[in-house]
């Protein structure tokens, strides 16, 4: 697996879902997982990932975590060659995950 990307959430549901959308886009041409970080959303989020991005590997949390920590949990059990810590609110264009792993393969 070439790619790790590991979001985490706090109820931000639209733009996860914006984000998630470029994500996979993105993965067509890349080995790589998705992880969704949610640290205790009470906005629909979690139940919006599991409909329509069953493919996300999501972790739950009970409490909000904070960043850092929502992270480390993915980045744990991430089997990436490369990880993306990505903020919810990004979209990513079709060919930049291919760029980016391109280069870094390359260097």
């Amino acid at each position: 697996m070439k790619l790790s990307v590991i979001i985490v959430n706090y109820n931000v549901e639209f733009f996860l879902e914006q984000c998630l959308n470029s994500v996979f886009i993105a993965l067509k041409n890349v080995e790589g997982e998705v992880f969704v970080v949610d640290n205790n959303s009470i906005d629909g989020s979690v139940e919006m990932v599991r409909q329509k991005f069953p493919q996300v590997k999501l972790i739950v949390n009970k409490d909000n975590i904070g960043f850092s920590r929502a992270n480390n949990q993915a980045l744990r059990i991430a089997e990436g060659e490369y990880h993306l810590l990505l903020n919810p609110d990004t979209i990513v264009e079709e060919d930049t995950f291919k760029k980016v792993v391109d280069f870094m393969d390359e260097h």
